[in-house]
């Protein structure tokens, strides 16, 4: 028989009010949870407790929900992507860098654990991961104590530059066919993982290196399976142009136009819509597309604005009916961080700090994350909902003065204050470290796997340029 946990007499408790749809404050309550499932979220708790957890001092929120992220690949980038991007491609890193600094086999497991700890640490408790498929990957994910959408990437061609002005695609139908199929059972897989925090998404890499044909039947796919869909479109303007000589249409305008935009369809970035100034075309149609459609936009602003890149912006999409979520696609994979800066870019690209509020920015990163995973279970404490949820130290420094606490977290303390994390009932942080995971042990591991890419660099180059030249250091090693 399941045994009973009671957070008692916390500080104060963000719960779902579900008559208003929203998230709430309610001081000096009591959180229940057995099994893995909340059983009660408000004041007064009178039931059973086979354990009591003391809640002074300690703000409970829900786990936050990340819709986009590349755990098996991102973190090696530290050190080598920070201010890179290819001036003949409107300062993109994805076509003419990123390919040639990729971590090899053995270094992907260091990379997923340090990624996923991250998160974990910022208070993440559901992730989707968007990587290729690897070795062992379903069990690395069920090890490190997350709930996990499983997004098996699968595209019909890779780009590719020979002169870093031009991109070129490499195309293979059959390959892409082929790919989709064996992302599909690997689905299949994730949902029946011994764990059961694994759950599956249909995902085609990217909306230019994809075939339409395959595109229509992978949402299709997705509709049947009751799965989630979500391609990576609107996030360059290298692929603007690409999309728009191929088909006339803008990214969204094709999407729509495919009939593969709906409320489980998520486009990640969505930044480079009809009427952004970078991408001015004669239409002004794209927002109103996503917006009644239903589709999800997955913002994440820091890998952007390495570049110089920033969505325009994201008080615009809520104010238009866009259902918003939130993702950490590159390092640092701080959930805490990226709210952060979503806020502030948002604010500036309106000159208007009125144009995002904190209420937003937190169901963003929570309800509107898994509404897009058509998860109503998950993002929100609510008796019924699973038990994952975060203990903040209300009591620390940097939350003080205490008036807003969330703005305090957001805004100041960020993941100092975080105390515990919680999934599924399962205590999977503790004071500033991770329980299922060695993050120390992974990243030394990933610092000496960076020095087998780096030393590969010239290789792969089309003007087989060293690292040095590509990224030079902050200083001179001497």
């Amino acid at each position: 028989m399941a045994t009973t946990t009671v957070i008692r007499n916390a500080e104060v408790v963000v719960a779902w009010d579900a008559s208003s749809k929203q998230h709430t404050y309610v001081t000096g309550a009591d959180v229940a949870y057995s099994g893995g499932t909340l059983t009660f979220v408000g004041r007064g708790y009178d039931g059973a407790a086979d354990e009591v957890l003391d809640g002074a001092g300690m703000m409970v929120m829900p786990g936050l929900v990340n819709i986009h992220s590349h755990p098996s690949s991102e973190p090696m980038n530290k050190g080598l992507l920070d201010e890179v991007g290819s001036p003949g491609l409107y300062n993109s890193s994805l076509y003419e860098y990123m390919p040639i600094m990729r971590p090899d086999a053995e270094a992907v497991p260091s990379c997923v654990r340090v990624a996923l700890s991250e998160l974990l640490l910022s208070g993440v408790t559901t992730v989707a991961d968007l990587s290729m498929a690897h070795p062992g990957w379903l069990d690395l994910l069920a090890e490190s104590g997350l709930r996990v959408c499983v997004a098996p990437m699968f595209r019909s061609a890779r780009w590719y530059t020979k002169n870093g002005h031009m991109v070129e695609y490499e195309w293979s139908e059959n390959a892409g066919e082929k790919a989709m199929d064996e992302a599909l059972r690997l689905v299949e897989r994730a949902e029946q993982h011994e764990c059961g925090r694994l759950f599956g998404m249909v995902v085609p890499a990217q909306i230019d290196t994809v075939a339409p044909g395959l595109l229509k039947e992978s949402a299709q796919e997705a509709k049947a399976r009751r799965l989630s869909w979500q391609i990576h479109a609107a996030q360059s303007v290298v692929e603007f142009h690409e999309i728009t000589r191929r088909h006339g249409l803008t990214p969204i305008g094709w999407l729509d136009s495919l009939g593969v935009l709906n409320d489980r369809a998520i486009i990640g970035h969505g930044i480079f819509l009809d009427d952004h100034p970078s991408t001015p075309w004669h239409t002004d149609t794209d927002l109103k597309r996503l917006a009644e459609t239903g589709t999800t936009v997955a913002h994440c602003p820091t890998v952007f604005a390495r570049r110089g890149i920033t969505l325009k912006h994201f008080g615009r999409y809520k104010r238009s009916g866009v259902n918003m979520g939130l993702g950490t696609d590159t390092y640092p994979h701080n959930m805490l961080d990226e709210m952060r800066l979503v806020a502030y870019l948002a604010r500036t690209q309106a000159t208007d700090p009125r144009s995002l509020t904190t209420t937003e920015l937190f169901e963003a990163a929570t309800v509107g994350g898994a509404k897009a995973l058509g998860r109503d279970d998950i993002g929100r404490l609510a008796s019924g909902c699973r038990a994952d949820f975060v203990m903040v130290d209300a009591t620390h420094p940097m939350m003080r003065p205490g008036r807003d606490p969330m703005r305090s977290l957001i805004y100041a303390a960020g993941d100092r204050a975080l105390k515990a994390v919680y999934v599924d009932g399962q205590q999977v942080v503790r004071d500033g470290e991770v329980l299922t995971m060695d993050y120390r042990a992974a990243a030394a591991h990933l610092h000496e796997a960076q020095k087998r890419v780096v030393d590969r660099v010239p290789l792969q180059d089309w003007a087989h340029r060293p690292v040095e030249q590509i990224s030079p250091p902050t200083f001179r090693w001497s």
